[in-house]
């Protein structure tokens, strides 16, 4: 066996590859024979054995053989032809609904089949739409598979026959020459029987006998094997990004008692023992002349925003800005608010700054921010576009980061750093917070954010209830809205919350218009207000303002103000189509009432027929307020990628590990990539290499 690098061959001399197909390949991330190697099935289907036809069921996939007792062209619906196959122990019906007359011709009576497909029922009992088939009129049949037949993922011109061709050549090379273990054999040995060229044998050409059960649920021991590796790879990657981070200087923000008291004595309320230990966290980060990089969890209400204000207090006390982003409009007016409410009695100027700031005001914005006058600069992810330049940015604050996607989270550091050593002298990178109120279930938390220490505010304020959320059919309607009529008769407010199925701005604002219009005829006696996300930002603020002042009785809405809407008086919300919401979003709207002293009730609405995941997001909604035990419910029903709100860029889309499936193995992966980085260093690269390939940076940021 020769030690040439599989890595270093690539797919363009494999036999049958030229610059055409290559390209293809390298779609799906197939440059080298490695790479294809490390391309695992989805799912195998077996050919090893022909299943009697009396033996067959259905929605499974199976090969039979037998003689063609009748073929017909059918017209019904659509023209297909019909051929019954039959053999010792029954009769089956293939359909095809595309042929040509060669193939009618060949599926004559007494011809003898041997054909592979997804058995169904049908018309004329059990059927197969379309199967594969080989004539079987010669003397000799053909032989069986002898191993389990892989699915790939493929793309567009690439056939699963085309690429099992391919890794079958990778496989015998793998044979020659060797390939590099990067995992060393005491830390593999302690916890799977399979070598890496055994596992990677085994799940390309499963034997017959194999259990398909477990190569299904993805719980075989060489699955598990490979598995384990991806993890460890993905690990390290996030553990590499946070030791080149902290590798960089950044300015050390000594604790300023004076300030944070002065702060403190002004606040209308006295921090919780959470609070006061997260921003002991915060300060203690600060001050060190390394990169914070702390991510803040708490439940809605939790008080993660005076927290992340008393760490700007700590910058701008040494000289330093702070910046906060959050992803809404909506959500950093709230923030500017509650920072001018606390700050401006300690003398401390606020910039604010938004994709629709515009001309003079504008430009007053950036010189403030430039010129170091503004000390607290808020906005929304405009603060990180070019014509930014920070004085001296100590602090980045980041809320409700999920809501910006991987790429934007990896932008957005970048960008901080970016900003800081263009100004700064010392080149210098500033401290991140990350705040989210959209808890992050532990397991995703120690994979997803492995980069970040991670503090979780744990208690609400003294004297908030929990609400109390109840679930109505859409026919109750009328029911709730004399609910609603009572409650603002009582002195309350109420928010009433339009959602669609359309992510369009236009139809949402028409839907909340027309309820609004509706509402406002049925409850004449209430002020109804509207807010929607087509609004200009001034009549936002201003509807918002309204509302918060007890102008405004019942509030209808769309999503928008999901987050960073405070008002104490609000004690009751509808949610109208709420089976079309995730428990996230559920949660999130829920969290605008229960922030006064008074009890509080979420109603959630729905229209019949609930799906089985619409039945489980309701009846979770209904038993808790934890957001944690909801995030836990919220990743098994959708799963990870779209729990994390990465999904729908392909991001950390693994090749065979499964985040929840494989949870059981995260402490034991976090402990090897620990000793990886430790022990066997020069092993990391070429591991997180041959995982990741061109897609490392998903979670750097």
């Amino acid at each position: 066996m020769t030690s040439l690098s599989l890595n270093s061959i690539g797919v363009e001399k494999l036999r049958g590859v030229g610059p055409l197909l290559s390209a293809k390949l390298q779609k799906l991330g197939l440059y080298s024979v490695q790479d294809l190697l490390f391309h695992l099935p989805l799912r195998y289907i077996d050919r090893t054995k022909i299943t009697p036809i009396g033996g067959v069921q259905p929605l499974t996939e199976v090969v039979i053989e037998g003689e063609v007792r009748g073929s017909d062209v059918v017209f019904s619906r659509r023209r297909s032809l019909v051929c019954r196959v039959q053999d010792h122990s029954g009769l089956m019906t293939l359909r095809f609904f595309h042929f040509n007359q060669a193939q009618q011709q060949s599926l004559q009576p007494g011809t003898k089949l041997r054909c592979f497909g997804e058995v169904r029922r049908g018309k004329s009992g059990l059927e197969m739409y379309h199967p594969e088939y080989q004539l079987l009129n010669q003397a000799q049949p053909p032989a069986l598979a002898e191993t389990l037949t892989p699915i790939y993922p493929a793309t567009e011109g690439v056939t699963q026959q085309r690429i099992r061709d391919l890794c079958g050549q990778a496989l015998r090379l793998l044979e020659q020459h060797s390939i590099e273990d990067w995992l060393p054999a005491e830390l593999v040995n302690s916890h799977s029987n399979y070598s890496l060229v055994d596992a990677l044998h085994l799940l390309h050409n499963p034997p017959p006998g194999t259990a398909i059960n477990l190569l299904a649920e993805g719980e075989h021991p060489a699955q598990q094997r490979l598995a384990s590796e991806e993890l460890i790879a993905h690990h390290l990657s996030l553990l590499r990004l946070r030791q080149k981070i902290q590798l960089q200087a950044a300015p050390a923000l000594l604790p300023n008692q004076a300030a944070a008291d002065r702060f403190l004595a002004q606040l209308p309320f006295t921090l919780t023992a959470a609070q006061q230990r997260v921003a002991g966290d915060i300060s203690a980060d600060i001050s060190q002349p390394i990169p914070m990089l702390r991510l803040i969890q708490g439940d809605v209400g939790a008080g993660k925003t005076v927290v992340a204000a008393l760490g700007a207090v700590q910058a701008v006390a040494n000289g330093m800005q702070a910046a906060l982003m959050a992803p809404t409009e909506i959500l950093a007016e709230q923030h500017r608010v509650n920072f001018e409410t606390w700050l401006a009695p300690l003398g401390i100027r606020i910039a604010w700054l938004t994709g629709k700031l515009k001309g003079k005001a504008r430009e007053v914005q950036l010189a403030a921010i430039a010129d170091g006058s503004a000390q607290i600069v808020i906005g929304t992810h405009a603060l990180f576009q070019e014509a930014v330049v920070f004085h001296n940015l100590g602090l980045t604050i980041i809320d409700e980061q999920h809501r910006f996607g991987v790429h934007q989270r990896l932008a957005l550091r970048k960008k901080g750093a970016v900003i800081d050593t263009e100004i700064d002298e010392e080149g210098s990178t500033p401290h991140q917070l990350i705040m989210t109120a959209t808890p992050i279930p532990r397991t995703l938390a120690m994979s997803a954010y492995a980069d970040l220490d991670c503090s979780v505010i744990d208690e609400l304020p003294p004297g908030r209830k929990p609400i109390e959320t109840v679930v109505l059919n859409e026919l109750r309607r009328n029911d709730v809205i004399e609910r609603v009529r009572a409650s603002c008769q009582d002195g309350r407010q109420a928010y009433w919350v339009c959602t669609l199925i359309e992510e369009s701005d236009v139809l949402e604002a028409q839907a909340a218009e027309a309820t609004a219009q509706e509402l406002q005829l049925l409850l004449s006696e209430l002020s109804v207000g509207l807010i929607h996300g087509r609004l200009k930002p001034k009549e936002k603020v201003q509807m918002m303002q309204a509302f918060k002042a007890g102008e405004i009785n019942l509030l209808v809405a769309t999503t928008v103000i999901e987050v960073g809407v405070d008002v104490p008086n609000a004690s009751l919300m509808i949610i109208e189509n709420s089976e079309r919401l995730g428990l996230s979003q559920l949660h999130q709207l829920r969290g605008r009432v229960g922030r006064g002293s008074q009890s509080s009730h979420c109603v959630l609405l729905y229209s019949a027929p609930l799906s089985g995941n619409g039945a489980a997001r309701l009846k979770i909604m209904r038993e808790t307020n934890d957001g944690f035990k909801i995030a836990e419910k919220d990743l098994e029903i959708r799963g990870p990628g779209e729990v994390l709100g990465t999904r729908q860029t392909g991001d950390m889309q693994f090749r065979i590990a499964d985040l929840q499936r494989d949870a059981h193995l995260l402490p034991e992966v976090k402990r090897m990539a620990i000793k990886l980085l430790q022990d066997y260093a020069h092993n990391v690269d070429p591991l997180i290499a041959r995982w990741l390939g061109h897609s490392e940076q998903y979670g750097q940021a």
